[in-house]
């Protein structure tokens, strides 16, 4: 496994090229070597590589950059576009049509493919040059041991990050981001926080052993870990792996991508696409059947069924679609609080029904907060905190510390430093597991005061007595022992982080840090901080009918507790499930037990992925909300990946939707909007499904009853076109108030369905069917009256037609739009005028004669036409009422 040496590999020759790069070792089995063993494979020394050494490294191992999926080209994103299902059933309607010489249906069906696939794929390249502006460096530096030529002592310098090579010793300090993975070789009290990597909140305690426990990557002592930060201590290490060899890299590597054809969006899209195919071909076969029974086969009926499949068809649907998502896009991102960097990720925003989230990072910072501080008996007892702030003060100025761990910090936030004057310090190592201040009281001149605070086994090993409330020291037998320890278990088992206390005042002018004898006088209580907005963003989770599912690799206890710090309900202890749970149970098992909790603790990022995978399995579109590296698999097997603002750069490369604001409550702008940008697919859907639907019934109708063509294939396309484009306006709808004063946004999830569509489509269809067939007795009356004499009837029946077919969609635009018909939006409200406006002067005007409209319509069909249009908006407006529920979350 040992590398070979730069003088072996590197000859007299230039360099290797970078497509010549070798396999590099395993960094697992480098890291359960001794330290010695480590730096002899990696042809490496205490003292550092020189920089010969490292250049040649850099030019065969590469610079130590994380590498990311190159974002595809205009050209490939527009090519991609294409595969958009209604796009494939357009093109080919084109291709139909254009071999039957319909020249113009080709022509448009042509255009709006076009326009569409130009619409997702330039909103989606504007999301990616967003996405990109987020990436922001946390540090540029490391700090390396190298000499500067063979033989020549070292020198510590800093390096840019990604000049680091294998066989570099790299020196850890408080403060610094781990720039790659290392084999400590020296340790002095460190920690590290790495919950991006394991989901853990607190710091994990990292020494130079030299026989390591078997376990995972993250959780070896020996090991640090690529973007893991240093809480306290300090360390030097060797650099095991760089770049696409790290952790971090490979557990990226490793996660598939989600296909998108696996998506709500897609799914749903595909449902509905295959049931229009469906309709089209027997329409279609219909139509030609009808026609060939009754007077034989002709060609001008391939034209009208032709035209009849594309009276089905929704040509608007893929610009409609893409225009809102786009305009849904650009709003959230000129609200700079969340970039959709998928644009179908904001349908499944919308249809969203539960949204697994990580705690730690996401739903709570990466920072204790102290909770309160009490006595030996758990009474309130505020003097304890002072005496750990003052600990924690005076440990970081005596012993010299770069900085204050999280704990220390918590404490220093909490209270102050106190009158009293410092003159000794140990600082808390993982070993000891106590900080150890002596100060100098201004009450006791000529006493040093010892003041021991850590963990409480540690700390009550350390005592003699303890204080109670009235200030009275008591001797800490046994059995006092045991009541303080169960007092401290039941509130670990809250979820809370426990510090203990101690005091001790010595006379004499010589200064002691001796932990003995000590006075236990309590406890510092400390919880996780809430990340900002979070509690309101899971009550507007909530409301909007969306169930919170909480995957983290923290305690369960604290997890519980962050969760009702948040005002989420975790349940009882044993609601919790544990990773080592999950492992026994099957999918079945697993699906049915995440559908009634709430907390899943221990979780590794496979069980993650796993729960995601079980409910959306079980018909739940699931989102995930994460901020590590150990969240990617689970952002990627959810229907939604979002991620806050400080995730790692891979996690925000992985998901679909990324917040820019600096707190949650973006979520509920992003689910709003992804609700109504839905609204307004399934409203176009509606609209132009029933509709069309009519429309193409009362054509076969008519096509049984009457000699001739109930309308000509050109009108057909022509009131097609006019009834599409004035749908367009459905995609700058927004939402107003709903009739009653309720909410204009549903509180359920919305989503494109399928079986919703077709029932909601034929009843609809069947009231415009209906009108269309009473418009037809009309003009047949009008016909037969002595007055219509010298008419030609099937110009009449074409132009009567023509403009009932316009004003009945203009009703169906105004009328079956979810919120109030009193208050449309003026994009909608212009297409309803516009509509009205070509159905009544089309056929009036120069260009009717071109359209084959050349008969002018008696004055007496005018009444009649209002008594269709009067009666056929009294039945949409009942029927609206009764199925106003199903309306506002189809």
């Amino acid at each position: 496994m040992a590398w070979v040496s730069e003088a072996s590999a590197h000859p007299a020759g230039p360099p290797h090229h970078p497509a010549a790069r070798p396999a590099p070792p395993d960094p697992a089995a480098l890291g359960r070597l001794t330290p010695l063993a480590a730096l002899r494979a990696l042809d490496a020394s205490p003292r550092g590589l020189d920089e010969q050494q490292a250049q040649l490294r850099l030019e065969r191992y590469g610079e130590n950059t994380v590498p990311e999926a190159r974002p595809p080209g205009r050209p490939l994103r527009f090519a991609r576009s294409l595969r958009d299902p209604f796009s494939v059933v357009l093109l080919v309607l084109g291709l139909v049509s254009a071999a039957v010489a319909a020249w113009a249906t080709a022509a448009v069906i042509t255009v709006l493919v076009l326009v569409s696939s130009v619409l997702r794929s330039t909103g989606e390249h504007r999301a990616e040059r967003a996405a990109a502006g987020l990436r922001e460096l946390v540090a540029a530096t490391a700090t390396v041991r190298r000499r500067p030529a063979p033989g020549a002592d070292p020198r510590v310098r800093e390096i840019p990050f990604d000049q680091l090579v294998p066989g570099d010793v790299v020196l850890l300090a408080p403060g610094d981001v781990v720039p790659a993975d290392v084999r400590l070789l020296r340790a002095t009290g460190l920690t590290l926080h790495q919950p991006a990597l394991t989901g853990e909140s607190a710091p994990v305690a990292r020494a130079a052993v030299d026989d390591p426990p078997p376990g995972e990557l993250p959780q070896q002592p020996q090991l640090c870990l690529q973007g893991g930060s240093v809480a306290t201590g300090s360390g030097t290490g060797v650099v095991l792996a760089t770049g696409a060899d790290t952790f971090r890299a490979r557990q990226s590597r490793a996660v598939p991508c989600r296909p998108a054809a696996g998506t709500v969006f897609h799914r749903a899209l595909g449902g509905i696409t295959w049931t229009l195919i469906r309709l089209m071909l027997c329409a279609a076969v219909l139509v030609l059947a009808a026609h060939t029974l009754l007077r034989g086969p002709a060609l001008d009926t391939v034209p009208l069924a032709v035209a009849v499949a594309v009276a089905l068809t929704p040509e608007m649907l893929p610009v409609v679609v893409n225009v809102s998502l786009a305009r849904g896009a650009v709003r959230l991102a000129r609200e700079r609080s969340v970039i959709v960097r998928r644009l179908p990720a904001l349908h499944d925003l919308g249809a969203m029904r539960v949204l697994c989230t990580d705690k730690t990072g996401t739903l709570t910072r990466d920072r204790p907060v102290v909770h309160r501080a009490l006595d030996p008996a758990g009474r309130p007892a505020p003097e304890v905190l002072r005496w750990a702030a003052v600990n924690a003060h005076w440990t970081l100025q005596l012993a010299e510390l770069p900085a204050p761990d999280a704990l220390d910090e918590a404490l220093l936030r909490a209270a102050g430093p106190g009158r009293e004057t410092g003159v000794a310090a140990v600082p808390f190592d993982p070993v000891r597991r106590r900080a150890t201040a002596v100060v100098r009281e201004p009450e006791h001149p000529g006493t040093h005061t010892v003041v021991v605070k850590g963990a409480v086994e540690d700390v009550l090993g350390c005592c003699s007595h303890l204080r109670t409330a009235a200030g009275e020291q008591l001797e800490l037998d046994e059995v006092r022992r045991a009541r303080v320890l169960a007092r401290a278990g039941r509130e670990a088992d809250a979820g809370l982080r426990l510090l203990a206390v101690a005091t001790a005042r010595r006379p004499g002018r010589t200064p002691t840090t001796a932990e003995r004898g000590l006075t236990l006088l309590g406890f510092v209580a400390l919880r996780d901080d809430l990340a900002p907005g979070a509690g309101e963003a899971l009550a507007a989770l909530a409301r909007h009918g969306v169930a919170v599912k909480v995957l983290t690799g923290d305690h369960p206890a604290t997890a519980a507790r962050a969760c009702r710090d948040l005002g989420l309900d975790p349940g009882p202890p044993d609601a919790v499930v544990t990773g080592a749970q999950t492992d026994a149970l099957d999918d079945a098992e697993l699906a049915e037990l995440a559908r009634s909790r709430t907390v899943f603790a221990r979780c590794t990022p496979a069980h993650k992925a796993r729960v995601v995978q079980v409910l959306r399995a079980a018909g739940q579109p699931t989102g995930f909300l994460g901020d590590g590296v150990n969240d990617l698999p689970a952002l990627r097997a959810a229907d939604v990946g979002i991620c806050p603002r400080g995730a790692a750069e891979v996690t925000r490369a992985g998901a679909d939707v990324v917040l820019t604001g600096k707190d949650l409550t973006a979520i509920d702008r992003a689910l709003s909007c992804g609700r109504e940008t839905t609204r307004n697919i399934t409203t176009y859907l509606r609209v132009v499904l029933s509709s069309n639907l009519g429309n193409v019934l009362a054509m076969l109708v008519a096509g049984l009853l009457l000699p001739f063509l109930p309308m000509l294939p050109l009108q057909v396309l022509v009131q097609n076109l006019c009834f599409d484009a004035a749908q367009l306006a459905f995609a700058f709808d927004r939402a107003g108030p709903a009739p009653g004063g309720g909410p204009a946004a549903p509180s359920r999830p919305a989503g494109l369905r399928p079986r919703a569509f077709t029932s909601f489509v034929l009843r609809f269809g069947a009231l415009n069917a209906a009108a269309d067939l009473a418009t037809f007795a009309a003009l047949g009356w009008l016909l037969s009256q002595d007055s219509a004499a010298g008419l030609d009837a099937h110009a009449v029946f074409h132009a009567g037609w023509f403009t009932e077919n316009l004003l009945t969609q203009a009703l169906v635009i105004w009328l079956l739009r979810p919120g109030s018909a009193r208050r449309l939006p003026l994009p909608v409200a212009l297409a309803v005028a516009g509509l009205t406006a070509v159905g009544l002067l089309l056929p009036l005007s120069p260009l009717a004669g071109a359209l084959g409209l050349t008969a002018t319509l008696p004055g007496a069909y005018y009444p009649l036409l209002g008594g269709v249009l009067a009666l056929y908006a009294g039945a949409l407006c009942f029927t609206r009422a009764r199925y106003r529920s199903a309306i506002s979350i189809l």
